[in-house]
């Protein structure tokens, strides 16, 4: 197969499939007969066959996706006008926490919001398939760890954590732009590679604090928590 054959191949497949789509699934394509940076290589060409067009190929946590710019989405959000569901301010919270912090417990993350985190926040943040339980800490009661999945990073049009906003910015999470090809656009509106696939905890690690921030947990991007107060230096 010729290089233009193999690119077409891989065109098709991508564009004709709506969940991003690792390198180990693309090389299946090939029956295991192209190396993977033979594939990168295509797959670089490929996007920068797309450049200028409404649609880009892009490198997500969990392979590659093709999607819609971001300057596209005040359109196609004209074909389905609806408002997608609001997440309140104590998910949001919770789950910015959780991505700056992770792996942490509900009682790290009550000990920063300071209040109780009730369960149907978790669960809600779970079910979206944005936090799962990644382990248990070595402590009386063993409390479950929490850590942000593949899905969350799909989810807003990343491929590590460390492209989240800097935690001592003050930004808040970015908000999903993109709409993958083949899906909805009432789903992507409700939205906000190579791994193993969209399934289980994302493993890049949190960016971390500038030297001069103070140690212990800080209040999440985009809350305007005060800090978690520090013990009195001798």
């Amino acid at each position: 197969m010729n290089t233009d054959d193999a690119r077409r191949v891989l065109e098709t497949a991508l564009l004709c499939t709506p969940q991003p789509l690792s390198l180990r699934e693309l090389r299946q394509l090939f029956d295991d007969e192209v190396g993977p940076d033979t594939l990168r290589a295509l797959l670089d060409d490929l996007a920068r066959d797309w450049r200028g067009r409404g649609v880009e190929l892009v490198t997500l946590a969990s392979g590659w996706r093709f999607q819609s710019r971001p300057e596209m989405r005040a359109y196609l959000d004209r074909l389905h006008p609806e408002k997608p569901p609001r997440y309140s301010r104590a998910v949001l919270e919770t789950l910015a926490i959780i991505a700056y912090r992770q792996p942490v417990t509900r009682g790290d993350i009550e000990d920063i919001r300071g209040v109780v985190v009730g369960s149907q926040i978790v669960r809600q943040l779970e079910e979206r398939g944005w936090i799962d339980v990644i382990g248990h800490r070595d402590a009386p009661g063993r409390p479950a760890l929490y850590a942000t999945t593949r899905q969350f990073l799909d989810d807003l049009g990343l491929a590590r954590l460390d492209q989240l906003p800097a935690p001592d910015g003050g930004a808040p999470l970015p908000a999903p732009q993109a709409v993958p090809v083949q899906v909805s656009l009432l789903d992507a509106a409700t939205d906000p590679a190579d791994g193993a696939g969209p399934t289980g905890p994302a493993t890049a690690t949190a960016p971390e604090a500038p030297p001069d921030t103070p140690p212990g947990p800080q209040p999440a991007a985009g809350s305007d928590l005060p800090p978690q107060p520090q013990p009195p230096q001798p």
